[in-house]
């Protein structure tokens, strides 16, 4: 599996159209998704999952009020629940000359039931583009991994090998995951953290709290403030790291990136993080949050990614869906 920083031949989301993801809030969404779009776009095509042809057409009226040419856009009529792409779309991984899809199965994060149109997305984008399908045989969103593109993954027991909260593959173990890592995505070096961020109701995602930025290095969230629920456990994440090795031996690089204020609505804390960052093309988009440290963070992601911009993008409503930028795209490599 490439890493995301390698060039892309598109990103892939799903138009929003689920209320009940974002209630009471849905109707600034799709401007949100609008102007991720318009970013993207600069620099590579945009595939967008909708549900139908009205579906498409109030993606299309709200595209070119923000001013994207329709020409780079790619529209699937493939219906979906939710929009949350990363997880359950099409993972893309490199195979002889080309591409495969790497699929895995799909049960909306061990918590609802209402998923099975979900689960079908990476089997029919593979078929749209004719590319093999490689059977990874167990439950997995693509949220819960990152990649280095060199053979090491990170992930977190909290989400992949919890025994009682959100299970998705009881009974199997730690050896037979990484085993599964190894077959589908090429993966020789897998890295468990610990735990997750508070308000994550995907029970642990890495990619909310610590991502790859170059082969050998990561950033990795840093709460500073010790009453704070998130500050034990990525203190705990970064001693792991710290005494944990790459595919060939060497250190890794830890970069602290910081942790937005509690970001709470309707007496829920939301997982805010600017871990949920996407790099495409011709950006970094980074989710920010009306929070001070919102220019910190785009600093120390603008000083790692010194090859393209990095761009904020207002995240405070977009987060009450309990996902942010990582989590509604997903990258195609290029061949």
């Amino acid at each position: 599996m490439p890493a995301e920083w390698e060039p892309h031949a598109a990103t892939w989301l799903g138009w929003p159209h689920n209320t009940s993801d974002w209630p009471g809030k849905f109707p600034p969404i799709p401007w949100v998704y609008g102007e991720i779009v318009r970013q993207l776009a600069r620099g590579e095509t945009v595939r967008i999952l909708v549900n139908s042809a009205a579906h498409e057409a109030q993606a299309g009226k709200i595209l070119r009020k923000v001013g994207v040419e329709l020409a780079d856009i790619e529209f699937f009529r493939f219906p979906t629940n939710r929009g949350w792409t990363r997880d359950f779309g099409p993972i893309f991984v490199r195979r002889g000359g080309g591409l495969a899809v790497a699929r895995f199965r799909f049960n909306a994060w061990a918590k609802y039931d209402d998923y099975k149109k979900d689960a079908q997305i990476a089997e029919r984008a593979a078929r749209r583009l004719k590319l093999p399908v490689i059977d990874g045989k167990i439950v997995l969103e693509g949220g819960s991994i990152d990649v280095n593109g060199r053979g090491s993954l990170l992930t977190t027991e909290e989400c992949l090998l919890d025994p009682v909260v959100q299970t998705r593959n009881p009974g199997i173990s730690r050896y037979e995951l990484e085993n599964a890592f190894r077959e589908t995505l090429g993966v020789t070096n897998t890295l468990w953290l610990g735990r997750g961020i508070a308000g994550d109701d995907t029970h642990g995602h890495v990619d909310d709290l610590c991502r790859f930025v170059n082969p050998t290095t990561v950033v990795l969230c840093r709460e500073n403030d010790p009453k704070d629920v998130n500050y034990k456990p990525l203190a705990e994440n970064r001693e792991r790291l710290q005494g944990m090795r790459l595919e060939k031996g060497a250190g890794i690089e830890i970069v602290d990136l910081p942790m937005p204020a509690p970001v709470c609505f309707n007496g829920q804390r939301l997982p805010a993080s600017y871990a949920n960052f996407y790099i495409a093309n011709a950006a970094v988009l980074v989710p920010t949050f009306n929070d001070p440290k919102d220019r910190v963070a785009l600093g120390i992601l603008a000083e790692l990614f010194a090859d393209r911009p990095v761009i904020g993008i207002h995240a405070v409503d977009l987060v009450w869906g309990l996902g942010t930028l990582h989590c509604l795209t997903q990258q195609e490599p290029a061949v």
